[in-house]
């Protein structure tokens, strides 16, 4: 299946095209129900509209109506459901469904708890740039759960979601920086990517550089005891 995606002149162009047939058309209806973009909010509607072109195997379509089974947005919450369509749209490459599925399979809902599956699913969403995936698959690395233990695969991946300003991979990079794992001990690294991550807020990120700052400060200013008296 072509991963083209079609556009069209106009919304009114789009929507004929949905209702007579056109699956990515469906989806973007799908999608401008769900977000309230140049239509009115409906999620049952999006739903709907979704299903229509997941029925006809459109990945994105797939993807979007698993997350409503997932979130119980417009139809009551099914995490079963929410798997079936994932699994559908991960199986043709979809990296937002093989995150999804990755995440149902590490957390037991809707299918039975499998770390390697999960693995598995987040590895394939990872190696097409899904950042989130890169992150989680980073962690199993850096603790060996599943796979073996490897820091310099902790690190890239780590990196790879860190550069798309993922902050929880921002602050282990800095971690892996500061602590020499899978990476040559830098502290100005380590920093660098601590400041990143708290600039979105990331609360371990803002603790490690205000130890950092209060380390150097001590060290900058030592108090020498063997002067007083």
């Amino acid at each position: 299946m072509s991963n083209q995606r079609k556009t069209w002149l106009s919304f009114d162009e789009m929507r004929k095209a949905a209702e007579a047939g056109d699956a990515q058309a469906q989806c973007y209806i799908g999608v401008s129900y769900q977000t309230g973009q140049g239509l009115q909010q409906d999620y049952q509607e999006a739903v709907k509209w979704f299903r229509r072109s997941a029925e006809q195997n459109d990945p994105v379509a797939q993807c979007y109506l698993g997350f409503c089974f997932m979130a119980g947005q417009g139809v009551a919450q099914e995490f079963g459901e929410a798997a079936r369509w994932f699994r559908e749209a991960a199986e043709q490459g979809d990296p937002a469904a093989q995150f999804n599925l990755g995440m149902l399979y590490e957390t037991g809902q809707g299918v039975p708890q499998n770390y390697a599956e999960a693995v598995k699913w987040y590895h394939a969403a990872a190696e097409r740039g899904e950042p989130q995936a890169q992150f989680n698959l980073g962690v199993f690395y850096e603790q060996g759960h599943v796979v073996p233990q490897n820091y310099e695969e902790a690190v890239r991946w780590y990196r790879a979601a860190a550069e798309q300003e993922v902050a929880p991979a921002q602050c282990n990079l800095g971690l892996c920086y500061q602590t020499g794992r899978g990476v040559p001990e830098n502290m100005t690294e380590a920093v660098r990517w601590f400041i990143r991550a708290a600039r979105q807020g990331d609360k371990t990120a803002q603790h490690n550089l205000g130890v950092h700052y209060a380390s150097q400060e001590a060290a900058n200013n030592p108090t020498d005891e063997s002067q007083s008296g």
